[in-house]
């Protein structure tokens, strides 16, 4: 299923998540510019699970200071589709979340979200000399925020499974489901299994765990009741 849009209005103008969406494709262009030196990039701006739990150990072409990388790992993507795809969800669903919690109450969000998304993956596999790289984990956060903020919010999905293809309005609370059923369906076979890379799916769900807890402490501390919307 891929979301196209959704029908839910914002009240500002979305400067926060068309800014994250430029800065990760700008990011992605200079990336692949680097040629020869695109690996050693990765790895020093991609999160290295066994470097964060063991960064007296980095090697010395590897510059970047562990904890740095918990960032700077948002920000950088494997290939086209998976840029395409984190930015999609991103404009679809990120700029209802900026909308509730204000420009820079959705920055402290999303960062929030992507590092402990992160941090959920390296608990998963503490020994991967594998770079995770994505903006996944901090957009499966912004995911967890609009199901429960907006349960009823309906999202134009394509639908496509072999030959059959065709375009439905779902309620979020439907395909974002599904989505995060799909994650722990994948995700919970490969625990405690040694990584050979692939999709981090335990960044998928800390991520949205994340967003769910985050969302609902910020709204509460801005003073504002997190209740689903009426239509």
């Amino acid at each position: 299923m891929i979301p196209l849009k959704d029908d839910n209005p914002i009240s500002i103008f979305p400067f926060v998540t068309i800014t994250f969406i430029a800065a990760n494709v700008l990011i992605f262009f200079y990336q692949f510019s680097l040629g020869e030196g695109l690996n050693l990039f990765i790895y020093n701006f991609g999160a290295v699970p066994y470097l964060i739990t063991n960064p007296h150990e980095a090697p010395p072409e590897i510059y970047t200071p562990a904890y740095l990388t918990l960032f700077t790992s948002m920000f950088l993507h494997g290939g086209w589709m998976h840029l395409i795809g984190n930015m999609l969800y991103l404009w679809i669903f990120g700029n209802n979340i900026e909308d509730q919690l204000g420009h820079i109450g959705f920055i402290a969000f999303y960062l929030g979200c992507g590092l402990l998304a992160t941090a959920a993956h390296i608990m998963t596999d503490p020994s991967s000399k594998i770079p995770t790289v994505g903006a996944s984990g901090a957009i499966s956060g912004v995911l967890g925020a609009y199901l429960i903020r907006f349960p009823r919010a309906r999202v134009l999905t394509l639908i496509w499974f072999g030959f059959f293809v065709r375009m439905v309005h779902l309620p979020a609370l439907v395909f974002l489901g599904f989505w995060i059923m799909l994650q722990l369906l994948y995700g919970l076979p490969t625990l405690g299994a040694q990584s050979g890379g692939g999709v981090a799916y335990f960044a998928h769900i800390g991520g949205f765990a994340a967003g769910v807890g985050l969302f609902v402490l910020m709204r509460l501390l801005m003073g504002k009741r997190t209740r689903p919307n009426s239509f």
